[in-house]
């Protein structure tokens, strides 16, 4: 469903070696940018002699804020490939980084782009992730008399209550999926009696 997206859980990690350049593969659940700044400190102090710390990352719901860097790598070698199988797994609050320790032998542009996207999608497989609906909260106010025509709507659009009201009415706070939400507020809306607001409105 459009509410719902996909984010890391946990970290993975992997090794990918080409022609005795060494690639160490990392992702990392972020919710923002100053958690990518403190992951590549932590990285780059792990590897110090390492000669690129190459990354990428995805933010938002959608995957809106992206960043990419090559860290002098050629131009496109590096945090693009990373970027784009991060993209590919439609995953985002996620950060990727690849260390490359040099080997010796010159891979070539199209060598690189293919390490750094196996060093990403190896550290994948080692990761787990979480799927977030994105949800909307609700004040319903209703008699007495309505509460088990509320309920039945509560029940069959899982709407998760979150507390009790009380103000001129009994109510409730509700956290309804996005999805769902036009739908319950037309079947609110029919209910004589029954009444909602947008939470803090």
């Amino acid at each position: 469903m459009e509410d719902e997206y996909t984010i890391l859980a946990s970290s993975g990690e992997s090794l990918f070696k080409d022609r005795g350049s060494k690639f160490f593969g990392y992702v990392f659940p972020v919710e923002s940018e100053e958690e990518v700044g403190f992951y590549l400190d932590q990285i780059r102090e792990l590897h110090p002699k390492a000669r690129h710390a190459c990354y990428a990352f995805r933010l938002g719901q959608k995957g809106e804020i992206v960043r990419s860097n090559d860290d002098g790598e050629p131009a496109g070698s590096a945090g693009k490939p990373i970027l784009n199988t991060l993209t590919s797994r439609g995953i985002t609050n996620i950060l990727g980084i690849v260390v490359r320790y040099f080997g010796g032998t010159l891979l070539g542009v199209p060598g690189l782009i293919h390490a750094y996207k196996e060093a990403t999608s190896s550290a994948l497989l080692e990761a787990t992730f979480q799927t977030r609906i994105v949800t909307q909260r609700i004040e319903i106010f209703h008699s007495f008399e309505l509460t088990q025509p509320v309920m039945r709507l509560i029940k069959h659009y899982q709407i998760h209550v979150l507390a009790q009201l009380y103000e001129e009415l009994p109510g409730l706070l509700c956290e309804v999926r996005l999805a769902f939400l036009p739908t319950v507020l037309d079947e609110l809306n029919d209910l004589y009696g029954v009444s909602w607001r947008y939470e803090n409105n």
